[in-house]
């Protein structure tokens, strides 16, 4: 089960792949993470466009917030880790943030848990890190004492990104929620996605780190 009330981690939690790895919040996480919270980013276009812009103010309370979370440590499983890029020539971790993911309960009560992704830089889009952050992290989820049946994501039609990221990790389309969402002034539909554990397990035998290591 979900361990509520942890004590301060002793050292700071990895997973690492093979050209990102998962790493816990530092303090210098966050005067780039406040940055990139800007609304004039381009990624802010396609994570949730149809929610109210971030202000100032909400920024400065969300980096508050980190700054006790990083103080007392973190909760295990984690619920947010950020994204840094491995260097390809050298094998070296630059632990520089490039993007985070997330996880949040549909309903705790019957364990249906969803999945976030969010790669920061554009120059970064395309180059399959977001297919190997997302794996590690739901390969993460389901190895933990979560008794998980299933992980869901959502997303929007017009994210084409996320779609494709979602179809190559094995996730099946599995609601449109028809003209549900509005991005400057026209519909787009809602989407649902999921896998099943047994489905997970049966794309990547062995693990997800295994498959990354099989490539």
């Amino acid at each position: 089960m979900e361990q509520r009330h942890p004590k301060a981690t002793e050292a700071p939690f990895r997973l690492r792949g093979g050209r990102v790895h998962l790493r816990d919040w530092r303090l210098a996480d966050l005067e780039p993470y406040a940055e990139w919270m800007q609304p004039h980013h381009r990624w802010r276009q396609l994570d949730g466009p149809y929610y109210p812009r971030v202000t100032g103010e909400r920024i400065t309370r969300r980096l508050d917030t980190m700054r006790q979370r990083i103080a007392r440590g973190f909760t295990h499983p984690r619920t947010r880790m950020v994204i840094s890029e491995t260097d390809v020539k050298t094998g070296a971790e630059s632990d520089a943030l490039i993007g985070t993911v997330s996880r949040y309960w549909q309903s705790e009560e019957t364990r249906w848990l969803s999945v976030g992704i969010s790669i920061y830089d554009p120059a970064n889009w395309g180059r399959g890190l977001g297919f190997e952050a997302l794996g590690l992290w739901c390969q993460y989820l389901l190895d933990q004492p979560l008794d998980l049946a299933r992980v869901d994501l959502r997303t929007w039609s017009g994210n084409h990104g996320m779609i494709r990221l979602a179809e190559k990790l094995g996730f099946t389309r599995e609601a449109v929620f028809r003209r549900a969402r509005i991005v400057e002034g026209e519909f787009y539909d809602g989407l649902g996605f999921g896998v099943l554990r047994e489905e997970w397990a049966a794309r990547f035998p062995g693990g997800f780190a295994s498959h990354l290591q099989q490539d």
